[in-house]
């Protein structure tokens, strides 16, 4: 893992050298005119062009402006992705290719990297994914080092909450999955993040803290002996967070008493 992964985290982890694809062909209304049919071929050879250089099934505006180069009428072309349902959109500004040309399912991680930012996923859905909570989450849940977010797309519902800028970048780890990457939490400073997310706790020990963890949450506790109670230590020192200091001494505790056990 980089020193820092949000410096990790750019466009380039999407592309791939160009290979060779079959044709593609993009099905449409009929038009009258060498305009038309000059559309058409565009749409076609901007899909062969993205689907060449997107190693994943995800890309933003950028890469679909730079696909259309040379093209006598990109925007028709592009309005013509769109409306067969070659290219989805998912945000503004962020894509996904269409069913019938995806080489693999997308992922709603990197998605939710790229829809709002600088963000990482964390809370609950970073917490389901460690497998520290049992629940099933279905909105991908992101910390945001900027104002909340909510998007509602033909990807399912992400999610940005708020987190200070001095925090930000302690705890993260970079996925590497099959097209490209996606920043997460680990499962400390999502647990951290969810913490501190919670206002009117009213938790003032370490006692009410382990309670809340394992009642609240229903955490196990062989999971929470499990985390790193010094890396908990160096996240509260970035939010500056009594409740994460409680955290951590939560976490000794119960690493401590499985160990008489």
């Amino acid at each position: 893992m980089p020193a820092n992964p949000v410096d990790a985290l750019d466009k380039s982890a999407y592309f791939v050298d160009n290979t060779s694809t079959k044709s593609v062909q993009i099905s449409g209304s009929s038009e009258d005119g060498t305009d038309a049919a000059n559309v058409m071929a565009g749409a076609a050879g901007i899909l062969e062009v993205l689907r060449d250089r997107v190693a994943g099934e995800e890309f933003d505006h950028q890469v679909l402006l730079e696909a259309t180069k040379g093209y006598a009428h990109p925007r028709d072309a592009i309005t013509r992705l769109l409306r067969s349902g070659a290219v989805i959109r998912v945000a503004p500004g962020i894509y996904v290719f269409g069913p019938p040309y995806r080489r693999r399912p997308f992922s709603r991680e990197i998605l939710a990297n790229l829809i709002a930012g600088p963000s990482y996923v964390s809370f609950e859905y970073a917490l389901q994914y460690h497998g520290l909570i049992p629940e099933r989450v279905e909105a991908v849940t992101s910390a945001i080092a900027g104002r909340a977010r909510r998007f509602e797309t033909p990807a399912g519902l992400f999610l940005y909450r708020p987190v200070p800028e001095r925090a930000f970048a302690q705890g993260l780890e970079r996925l590497e999955i099959p097209g490209g990457g996606y920043l997460i939490a680990s499962q400390e400073k999502a647990l951290a993040d969810k913490i501190r997310g919670e206002r009117g706790l009213g938790i003032r020990n370490i006692e009410q803290m382990i309670a809340h963890l394992v009642e609240s949450l229903r955490i196990d506790e062989q999971a929470l002996a499990r985390l790193d109670a010094a890396e908990i230590d160096r996240i509260a020192a970035a939010y500056r967070s009594y409740q994460l200091r409680l955290l951590a001494g939560a976490t000794r505790r119960i690493q401590q008493e499985a160990s008489h056990e």
